[in-house]
């Protein structure tokens, strides 16, 4: 099957989504914003991050979500990002390395119990879904004193609409799903 890709803007307009027709990740995702970062855990990451104006790639289930430098221009670089994933997946090339599929499976079972394994259901369930529509992620680093930690990942980091998006809909619907939480913290 030959690789499509569809490409979609996001709420940030220094991020692009690019979707696919093939599986990126098996489940959950990753961020990366260096080649030095991204060199041991994917190759795609690496060489992604390797061209002009790239700034920070996320790699998603079904989509990768690329950030572009302030002097990246999309003209250039999208084009330069869809033959690099051509080449990539067309050679039949990893995603992941080993270490990157076991730094995955890490992140997937951080081991909450209480309040954390309460937001975690709600975040995979009801929040996760929509931020991935946009190119976006989110994570939950902690929960301490009532308020929980989070990470915002690919078109949600720093994104123009990110703090209406965390302050009206995520701390909102995890104060109303989880009465200990008081407050929504991005990291």
């Amino acid at each position: 099957m030959a690789l499509g890709i569809h490409l979609e803007w996001t709420p940030n307009p220094n991020t692009l989504k690019y979707v696919l027709n093939c599986p990126v990740l098996p489940s959950g995702s990753l961020s990366f914003s260096s080649g030095e970062q991204a060199q041991s855990l994917s190759p795609l990451a690496d060489k992604l991050l390797g061209l002009p104006g790239v700034a920070s790639v996320t790699l998603g289930m079904g989509f990768i979500s690329i950030t572009k430098a302030a002097e990246g221009e999309w003209v250039r670089m999208n084009d330069e990002v869809v033959e690099a994933l051509e080449k990539h997946f067309g050679a039949g090339e990893a995603v992941l390395t080993e270490e990157g599929l076991e730094h995955l499976s890490m992140q997937a079972k951080k081991d909450w119990s209480g309040i954390e394994s309460r937001i975690e259901e709600v975040l995979e369930a009801e929040i996760r879904p929509a931020l991935a529509r946009d190119g976006g992620d989110i994570s939950l680093e902690r929960f301490d004193g009532g308020i929980a930690y989070v990470h915002m990942r690919g078109a949600c980091a720093g994104c123009p609409s990110a703090q209406v998006t965390l302050k009206m809909g995520i701390e909102v619907r995890l104060k109303e799903a989880i009465p200990e939480v008081q407050e929504v913290v991005a990291l």
